[in-house]
C-alpha cells in the first residue's frame, strides 16, 4: 500500500480495502514454485492484485517456510514476506490425483508459476501442451536455471551458479579476492522480476489473440540482462571488466568516504559542475582548478589521490553535518544504510517504504511494501504468509466443488 506507516492492514482480514485490490485483481495465478526465483514472481503479482493459490508438497511444503533467519521461537522471517497475499493449498504432484486437481484448477485459472527443472511437469502431464488443450487462456510461466531448451537445461540450477554464469560474480567483490555474492539471492530475485514482467507482457498479449502462451525466464539470462556493456566491451574494445570494490573504473569521485561519528557516506560528485560544488563545500578551490582533477577523465585517472583528499577532510566531519551541506549544495549522497537506518528514515516513513502487518504470531510484522506506486491502480499487501494447506478448504471446496467427505478422503491418501 502506499500510505504512510501509520495505515497498517491487518493480515488477512475479511473485507479488504478496495484499494488494494491493484491492476491484477480478477487474475488467478496458480504457483507450483518453490524457494525464490519462482515464488518472487507470484509474490509480485500477488502484490498488485492477483488471487495467488500456492500449491505445496502437503508433507513439507516449500522450503522456506524454514529457510533463512528465523525468530527466536524458530519462526521464518522471510516467509510472510515471500508468501504475502497468496492462499496456500497442499498437492502430491507425484501422485496421479493430484495432477488431476492442478489440471482442475488449470481449468479456472488465467498464470501457472512452475519453477522445476525441464520435462518434469510434461512427466506428470502438466506440460504446457496439456494444459493449453484444457484452458487455450492459461499463460505457463517457467523458471529455472538455463531455460527450457539448450545443452543445459536439464542441470540443476541455483541463483548463485547462473550470477556466476551470468557475469554479476566475477565483477562483484575486490580485485585481490575471489568474486564475492551480494549478499541477497540477486539471481533468484531477478529472474522472478522478469518472469512477472513477461506474466504481464503475455496478459496483454492474450487480449488480442485470445491465447496464452510460455513464459520462459532464465537465471543466467535475467543476470546477464543486467550486465550493460561487458559483451561489446570484450568483443569490440577487448576491455574485460574487473572487481573493482566499492569504485566505479574512470569516474570520480563515486566512492564510500568515513566520517568522523563512524558512519560510511557515499558521494558521487563525478560530473564536473557537481565537483566543481563539491570542492566549494570542501573550501578547496584549488583542487578544482588541479590539471589532475579539472575534467572527468583526469578525475578517472586520478581517482584514488582524489579520494584520499575527499576521505580525509569526510573524516572531521560529523555525518548529519556533512550530508546536510552536501544536499543543500545539489550533491548527490546518502549514508550507507543497514535495516535500522531505514526504519529510522523520514523520506522512508512518507513513502510508506515499509508497511506493518499483524503477524498471528509475531505480532507486529514490518517489510519492504509495494513497487512500483500507481497512482490509479495501487497494489497493496493483503495478507502475510498463509500456513500449509490454509485453504484447502476454500479453494478445493469453494473452486473446485469438493464435498468435505472427498477432501478427507484426499487427505487421507497423502494427496492433499
Amino acid at each position: 500500500m502506499n500510505g504512510s506507516e501509520d495505515d497498517r492492514p491487518q493480515a488477512d482480514s475479511a473485507a479488504p480495502d478496495n484499494r488494494l485490490q491493484g491492476p491484477l485483481a480478477g487474475y488467478r495465478v496458480l504457483e507450483l514454485g518453490s524457494l525464490i526465483a519462482g515464488p518472487f514472481c507470484g509474490q509480485l503479482l500477488g502484490d498488485f492484485g492477483a488471487e495467488v493459490i500456492k500449491i505445496e508438497d502437503p508433507e513439507h511444503g516449500d522450503p522456506m517456510r524454514q529457510w533463512g533467519s528465523r525468530s527466536e521461537g524458530g519462526i521464518s522471517l522471510t516467509w510472510p514476506i515471500i508468501a504475502r497475499n497468496k492462499r496456500s493449498i497442499t498437492c502430491n504432484l507425484r501422485e496421479a490425483r493430484g495432477q488431476e486437481l492442478v489440471r482442475a484448477l488449470v481449468a479456472e485459472a488465467d498464470v501457472l508459476v512452475e519453477n522445476f527443472r525441464p520435462g518434469t511437469l510434461e512427466r506428470w502431464n502438466l506440460g504446457y501442451d496439456t494444459l493449453s488443450q484444457i484452458n487455450p487462456r492459461i499463460v505457463m510461466v517457467r523458471v529455472t536455471g538455463y531455460g527450457q531448451d539448450g545443452p543445459y537445461s536439464t542441470r540443476a540450477g541455483f541463483g548463485s551458479i547462473g550470477e556466476a554464469m551470468g557475469g554479476i560474480r566475477y565483477t562483484t567483490g575486490n580485485s585481490d579476492r575471489p568474486p564475492a555474492r551480494t549478499g541477497i539471492s540477486l539471481g533468484d530475485s531477478l529472474t522472478g522480476m522478469f518472469a512477472a514482467f513477461g506474466a504481464v507482457m503475455a496478459l496483454l498479449s492474450r487480449e488480442r489473440s485470445g491465447r496464452g502462451q510460455v513464459v520462459d525466464s532464465a537465471i543466467y539470462e535475467a543476470v546477464l540482462a543486467m550486465m550493460e556493456a561487458v559483451i561489446p566491451e570484450w568483443t569490440i574494445a577487448g576491455s574485460r571488466r574487473e572487481r573493482t570494490g566499492s569504485v566505479l573504473p574512470g569516474v570520480a569521485p563515486s566512492n564510500v568516504y568515513p566520517t568522523a561519528d563512524g558512519a560510511e557516506i557515499l558521494i558521487a560528485a563525478n560530473r564536473d559542475t557537481i565537483f566543481n560544488r563539491l570542492c566549494d563545500v570542501m573550501e578547496r578551490d584549488e583542487i578544482a582548478a588541479d590539471a589532475r582533477y579539472h575534467s572527468h577523465q583526469a578525475r578517472g585517472q586520478n581517482s584514488e589521490e582524489l579520494d584520499k583528499l575527499i576521505g580525509e577532510w569526510t573524516a572531521g566531519r560529523q555525518s548529519a553535518e556533512l550530508l546536510e551541506a552536501l544536499h543543500e549544495a545539489g550533491i548527490p549522497a546518502g549514508r550507507i544504510y543497514t535495516a535500522a537506518d531505514m526504519l529510522g528514515d523520514a523520506h522512508f516513513k512518507a513513502r510508506g517504504a515499509i508497511v506493518r502487518l499483524l503477524h498471528d504470531q509475531l505480532g507486529e510484522f514490518p517489510m519492504q511494501n509495494v513497487v512500483p506506486h500507481l497512482s490509479g491502480t495501487p497494489g497493496g499487501i493483503r495478507s502475510l504468509g498463509p500456513a500449509l494447506g490454509e485453504h484447502n478448504d476454500s479453494v478445493y471446496g469453494g473452486l473446485l466443488g469438493l464435498g468435505t467427505a472427498e477432501r478427507e478422503a484426499l487427505h487421507a491418501a497423502g494427496i492433499i
